[in-house]
């Protein structure tokens, strides 16, 4: 009797490495290894970080008195590539050469594929990733800007929000592929999603400046302000900005950082509810953007709604979400699945593979 497909996922972060390994979709253990500074700051690159990290998995693994010879597969957390379809991919040879020469972003994610690949290969076995960041399923509409050199491109946070479509769909007792949704992801940064019938077409692009502002991401900004920030036009006085200072400020230093200080949505509602007016004005504001970005993928849908899925950290706060949802009861019905769970996400991506439920996709 089978007993359960064993499945190592490996998620690199920026300063740790999490690990899980799953019986079927039964967690044997997650553990998260930190990885010093000093340690990290003798590579050049994340890219080159891969055989230490590997070490640390393996030497982890060793711990937990597990031979890598039991595994059926190891899965890595999906990187920055060429945009692809949803689905669950083999790594192979073009896509670990376009994750190694990445220039545009050396992102800690881009090195998932590569430690699957080191873990999988001299065992046989085959190491996949699932809906990465660059997903892309855009309709030809979705992809045109208001300056023909710039399109509009799909970067969300894939893995969550297609799981939680899947988990949405199951537990409304029908299929992803049958259902229209308007799925939201919200922790650091926030992607909101308009999916047809298992296709994800349209989110706005939340790293570079679209839609809601978040904890930590400035969100959608007047283009001209920006510019005259960037170049030290008269309101804004100071030393003209870099590219990288500009990108900063908007994708790591804006949102609830650049108006209270803090990313941490806990520390914010302990503000408010100790009279702190300002706070709650900007945290309302944000819960008023989400909403606002939501009823704009309900015209991508043509309103035809099946149901609005709210997920990721900020869906744990009460607060928060009663304000999203006063907004859109008149759409559609709102689900809440809070957190995220993106080594749960990787094990069924690889799982739907196994129990051939569906091809592995080849990336080119």
């Amino acid at each position: 009797m089978h007993s359960g497909f064993k499945i190592l996922t490996i998620n690199p972060g920026s300063t740790s490495t999490k690990i899980g390994l799953f019986r079927d979709e039964e967690a044997l253990f997650i553990e998260e290894l930190r990885h010093a500074a000093a340690d990290l700051a003798i590579y050049s690159s994340v890219s080159e970080q891969h055989p230490m990290r590997r070490d640390a998995v393996l030497a982890t693994l060793s711990g937990h008195g597990l031979g890598i010879n039991e595994l059926d597969a190891v899965v890595g957390r999906g990187g920055i590539l060429k945009p692809i379809p949803g689905g669950t991919y083999l790594v192979g040879e073009q896509m670990l050469a376009d994750l190694r020469s990445q220039r545009e972003r050396d992102h800690a994610s881009n090195l998932g594929a590569l430690l699957a690949h080191e873990i999988a290969e001299p065992l046989g076995l085959p190491a996949y990733i699932v809906d990465p960041v660059c997903v892309d399923e855009f309709d030809r509409l979705a992809r045109v800007s208001g300056l023909p050199e710039i399109e509009r491109r799909s970067l969300s946070h894939a893995l969550n929000i297609k799981a939680t479509a899947r988990r949405a769909a199951a537990d409304m007792g029908w299929r992803y592929g049958d259902l229209m949704l308007v799925v939201v992801h919200m922790g650091g940064g926030i992607t909101v999603s308009a999916h047809r019938r298992g296709r994800m077409i349209d989110v706005n692009q939340a790293l570079d400046g679209t839609g809601p502002f978040s904890p930590e991401r400035a969100g959608g900004l007047p283009v001209g302000d920006v510019l005259r920030m960037a170049y030290s036009v008269p309101p804004y006085d100071e030393d003209q900005r870099s590219y990288a200072d500009m990108f900063q400020r908007v994708a790591g230093q804006g949102g609830l950082v650049a108006h209270l200080g803090t990313n941490d949505a806990e520390q914010v509602e302990r503000r408010i509810a100790a009279g702190d007016a300002h706070a709650q004005l900007v945290y309302e504001a944000m819960a008023y953007q989400i909403a606002k970005e939501i009823g704009g993928m309900v015209t991508v849908l043509r309103g035809d709604v099946d149901a609005i899925v709210l997920t990721g950290g900020l869906a744990h706060s009460t607060m928060l979400v009663g304000w999203i949802e006063e907004r859109l009861r008149r759409l559609a019905p709102v689900l809440i699945y809070p957190g995220q769970d993106e080594m749960l996400a990787m094990a069924e991506g690889a799982l739907r593979v196994l129990r051939g439920l569906e091809p592995a996709r080849v990336y080119s």
